[in-house]
């Protein structure tokens, strides 16, 4: 079947399995085209990366293995194909990762499956014990919006939404171009709580408590969940809004599991990472508009960042080598530290104000956007002729 995008509000319905194969391949290049890190003191040998499938858990897991030279067992929810409708793009990516690794004689297995389950976690432990022995790395990368309780069975589902009092703050309608004032509602009490649940650090914590228990980790664990913290501009609906209490929740996570590990000489710790283009970022009001600013600042001074530049350069300098770690005052690495720099800021936050829908595309970059929303799902791929027939079933080119 010729396969093209289909976009319904924030997602993409249809996925391309020859992009996402080619992406997947791009991202490994550019790894290999870093250079080699696994002589370097830290270099994970045995990597478990819990939401492998895409965006900052893919890239980690590429790095890990192509440039760390580790076994890597990935975990992720995904959709096969199923009648004349295509998989997901992480069904794809995790098929073409998997792939590329046993061409280099390198573990690499991917678990289908709710990763918030109990019964993954027995999965995930009785691989390891078949066949890796134990980890020496543990990256939290889940991005769901609702979670099943393990214990309780009660269904939690994460929103977006401020605090305390009714916004109304500048947006961009990232289909028609035009920037505009959204009014958004404040969140419960209940509904705070839930986002909490579904994107705090209790899950983190269950995971490394399961896999301890277990006797699957060795000696020196580290582990590394993955946030975003943003600036002023975006504060009122991340931050300071239901995200925001889920991230910090985050840093309490991390120094629970940092004395829970304490006995293996392990810790825990949060990276701040900077704005990509996500599917689940793409949802989330005012963050858009942001990003397409931030990037054309960034782009124009040669600073810009996608996932796979970033993850690598997270690998090189703050979890391998015996450098110095860029922390804050909450210990989390910074890896933020492009996109915060003052000139990147004090330019983005003047465009903010002066940004319209008359010179949206003299200030921003929307179409880079578009195009880094297209990738994620396999489309814009250079290289890849989009007008051939692929066997959406298993990713090869018919004709």
């Amino acid at each position: 079947m010729i396969i093209k995008p289909r976009i319904r509000g924030f997602i993409c319905t249809t996925a391309h399995p020859t992009g996402c194969a080619a992406h997947v391949a791009q991202q490994i290049e550019h790894v290999r085209q870093q250079g080699d890190l696994s002589g370097q003191p830290g270099a994970p040998k045995s990597v478990l990366v819990l939401g492998c499938s895409g965006g900052y858990g893919l890239a980690s897991r590429v790095v890990a293995s192509f440039g760390c030279g580790a076994a890597t067992l990935g975990v992720s929810l995904e959709k096969p194909p199923s009648g004349n409708k295509t998989a997901t793009a992480g069904y794809y990516n995790n098929a073409a990762f998997d792939q590329a690794a046993a061409a280099q004689g390198r573990y690499a297995k991917t678990l289908d499956g709710d990763a918030f389950s109990d019964e993954m976690k027995a999965r995930v432990i009785s691989e390891i014990r078949d066949s890796l022995g134990s980890i020496d790395m543990l990256v939290y990368s889940l991005a769901s919006p609702v979670r099943q309780h393990p214990s309780t069975g009660e269904l939690h589902r994460s929103v977006i939404k401020p605090l305390g009092e009714a916004l109304q703050i500048k947006s961009v309608n990232v289909d028609r171009g035009e920037v505009m004032e959204v009014d958004l509602e404040p969140a419960t009490p209940d509904e705070t709580a839930a986002t909490v649940a579904v994107m705090g650090g209790e899950d983190w914590e269950m995971w490394v408590s399961a896999l301890k228990e277990a006797g699957v980790l060795g000696d020196g664990f580290r582990t590394v969940a993955f946030t975003y913290i943003g600036t002023e501009l975006t504060w009122p609906i991340y931050w300071e809004g239901t995200l925001g209490k889920a991230k910090e929740d985050l840093d309490r996570a991390a120094a629970a599991i940092s004395g829970e590990l304490a006995d293996l000489s392990g810790g825990a710790r949060v990276a701040v990472l900077k704005a990509v283009v996500t599917q689940a970022m793409s949802a989330i009001p005012v963050v858009p508009l942001y990003a397409s600013l931030l990037f054309r600042v960034m782009k124009d001074a040669g600073v810009h960042e996608d996932p796979i530049a970033h993850i690598q350069r997270m690998f090189a300098t703050q979890l391998c080598g015996d450098g110095a770690m860029r922390l804050d005052d909450e210990g989390r690495i910074r890896m933020d530290d492009l996109e915060m720099a003052d000139p990147v800021q004090d330019t983005v936050r003047e465009r903010w104000q002066e940004v319209s829908t008359e010179n949206l595309a003299e200030l921003a970059d929307l179409e880079g956007f578009r195009e880094d929303f297209l990738k994620i799902f396999g489309f814009g791929i250079d290289g890849v002729d989009y007008d051939v027939d692929v066997d959406h079933t298993l990713g090869h080119n018919i004709g």
